[in-house]
């Protein structure tokens, strides 16, 4: 049995002439029980009526709110809610305090001053990178001097990777006492014409980078 009807009447006599008109689908009746029988969802426990079998109902009620899920900058100057965070920041500095160890009993601490920080790891851990180094002061005058006068006479070959191979320093050292106003520009110049080749992706890529790392400071 149909539940809709045609918009056609199809006659009893002579067969109906082909016509452009699409045709009409009908949605019969076990069609429309599938669809309801898969509406139909159980009820809850707690609604479901008496039964002879007991039933357990888990229905807690809510937590009380906690004073530290609502965020400082939200909270006004003289809220109660500051002065329980400070009392529990400062508990909890002198509990880490008293819990922690003297320096001089956790290996890897130096010995000459007092130092808290972590030990080193026993665990093996990947070779490094480079070999660890130690800052040195050790140029004078002269040899910074003479690393000016081979940064201004021919930054080409003397640049700053080998200038601080040569005198055993850091690049960093070099490009702040050694200044090269023109091959800073010159570099400027071909990294330019590097980023005229960039397609759409790498720019919007670019553009998004420099955008959060200016959103960093904002998070803190």
């Amino acid at each position: 049995m149909s539940t809709c009807r045609a918009a056609v009447r199809v006659g009893t006599g002579s067969p109906q002439p082909a016509t452009l008109l699409p045709r009409i689908q009908c949605r019969h009746e076990s069609t429309t029980r599938r669809h309801r029988k898969l509406l139909t969802v159980p009820q809850a426990p707690a609604y479901a009526p008496n039964s002879s079998h007991p039933t357990l109902i888990f229905n807690p009620p809510s937590s009380a709110p906690s004073v530290y899920h609502t965020p400082l900058k939200f909270l006004p100057a003289n809220d109660r809610r500051r002065q329980l965070y400070a009392a529990f920041q400062s508990a909890s500095t002198q509990r880490a305090h008293r819990t922690s160890t003297a320096p001089i009993t956790a290996p890897g601490t130096p010995l000459s001053s007092p130092s808290f920080l972590p030990p080193k790891p026993s665990a093996a851990l990947p070779p490094p990178i480079r070999q660890p180094y130690e800052k040195k002061y050790h140029l004078t005058d002269t040899e910074i001097r003479e690393i000016q006068r081979l940064r201004s006479e021919d930054p080409v070959r003397w640049t700053r990777v080998k200038l601080a191979e040569k005198f055993g320093c850091s690049q960093f050292f070099v490009g702040m006492v050694a200044k090269n106003p023109e091959k800073a520009e010159q570099v400027e110049r071909e990294h330019a014409k590097s980023r005229e080749k960039w397609g759409q992706r790498r720019r919007m890529a670019k553009e998004d980078r420099a955008r959060r790392k200016e959103l960093w400071g904002r998070d803190a």
